[in-house]
């Protein structure tokens, strides 16, 4: 059963990426259809967000590619392409965030963040135990012998 449900799964995966590129999108030369592939799969969908142009359904993903193909055709380079649309609408058409000064919070954030939740985790978790039970004094001891005799 867990077989045909993964089979059912993969089936579906399958057909939503290929039903996300048409038939009229596809470029006539396979190097630059490659080519192109390779680019949209590395640009965000700006209406799904966590999806590639290339597994996206959605127009804006389709006018995407084009452009892409578009832009290929003309005789840009991968880079020149990203660039492009880069310049259009933001870094945020990147799936992977570049490395840069102003993107280092993206990259620290993250480790940052997690370190300070283990740490305070880890201070909770000692505040929480209780303390080892100290010997009483001589005071209360008397004060116990007291209540003992009553």
């Amino acid at each position: 059963m867990k077989r045909f449900v993964a089979l059912l799964a993969l089936l579906f995966a399958m057909t939503t990426a290929a039903m996300a590129l048409n038939p009229n999108e596809i470029l006539s030369d396979p190097v630059l259809e490659a080519r192109a592939r390779d680019i949209s799969s590395g640009l965000r969908c700006l209406v799904c967000q966590n999806q590639s142009i290339e597994d996206s359904n959605a127009d804006l993903a389709r006018d995407l590619r084009i452009i892409v193909r578009e832009r290929l055709v003309a005789g840009d380079t991968d880079d020149q392409v990203r660039e492009y649309l880069v310049a259009r609408y933001g870094e945020f058409v990147l799936l992977q965030p570049v490395f840069a000064l102003h993107t280092l919070i993206l990259w620290i954030a993250a480790p940052i963040l997690l370190i300070a939740g283990i740490v305070a985790v880890f201070i909770g978790v000692r505040r929480r135990r209780p303390a080892a039970p100290t010997g009483i004094t001589a005071e209360e001891q008397a004060a116990l012998d007291r209540l003992e005799r009553e």
